[in-house]
């Protein structure tokens, strides 16, 4: 059996960008459990974009833009509530919002976002 990696937290918690961490108050990316905790981790879902789309900083349709997506990029979502999904644009490093009906098959094996990986 392979050793359990361990860590401590300590010492005071630093405020993470939410725009550059895959952090907020209910789930946070699983890579990042060693720097932060929180009620629920998810591992990201490499997906394709489909459609040219903004990544939002913020679930409001009138936030602020933090990079275009185009067709062919590819989008680590970690979650979906109703018509935005939640995640990493992994080229620019940012975290934010888009439409989820611009997120098309799965990088990795070839499903849509409504099909069991």
């Amino acid at each position: 059996m392979p050793p359990h990696k361990t860590f401590a937290l300590v010492g005071r918690s630093r405020a993470l960008d939410p725009t550059r961490h895959a952090v907020r108050g209910d789930l946070a990316d699983v890579r990042l459990a060693d720097q932060v905790f929180a009620p629920h981790y998810a591992a990201p879902l490499v997906r394709t974009i489909v459609a040219a789309a903004p990544l939002r900083a913020a679930r409001t349709p009138d936030s602020d833009v933090l990079v275009s997506l185009a067709p062919g990029d590819t989008f680590e979502l970690l979650d979906v509530t109703g018509d935005l999904a939640w995640g990493v644009a992994p080229v620019s490093g940012f975290v934010g919002y888009i439409k989820a009906d611009v997120l098309g098959l799965d990088a990795a094996n070839g499903n849509t976002l409504g099909d069991a990986a």
